[in-house]
């Protein structure tokens, strides 16, 4: 009953964000793009983690004539690095696993800025977003001037 009286304050904004603008087989098909880039993003995360792990094996086989410093800074950087690719890796997971989130309560390519449809074509490309193209642009424009 709670919910009877939130949605008829507010009954035209809840309307639109609360309903998905695609079929349960198009959902599905996204459901499916969105699941494959997260087992994609999963499985390089783990590639990135066996290669820091390598790296940490192989520096402990150095011996006094094998040792350079050059190369060991050259290994803290590539060490680094992985490091920050999988903490991108990591965020991007966390996009995917909301846009699945998303799905199941069925507000799935709803715009959270205008609470319209985004275009199918973007979601396609960028399966986890939450703004349209439109938003996003305005959203540039707006950093630019602050900038």
């Amino acid at each position: 009953m709670a919910d009877d009286a939130t949605s008829s304050s507010d009954s035209t904004t809840t309307d639109q964000a609360s309903e998905t603008p695609f079929s349960e087989e198009e959902l599905q098909h996204f459901k499916d793009l969105i699941l494959e880039r997260r087992r994609k993003a999963k499985d390089d995360v783990e590639r990135m983690r066996n290669q820091i792990e390598d790296a940490k094996e192989q520096a402990g086989d150095n011996t006094a004539y094998s040792f350079h410093m050059a190369d060991a800074g050259t290994d803290a950087m590539e060490r680094e690095k992985l490091h920050l690719m999988i903490a991108r890796q990591q965020k991007y997971i966390g996009y995917l696993d909301r846009a699945l989130e998303r799905i199941k309560n069925g507000t799935y390519g709803i715009c959270k800025v205008t609470g319209k449809p985004i275009a199918r074509e973007r979601l396609e490309a960028v399966p986890h977003t939450e703004i349209s193209i439109k938003a996003k642009k305005e959203q540039k424009k707006q950093e630019r001037q602050q900038s």
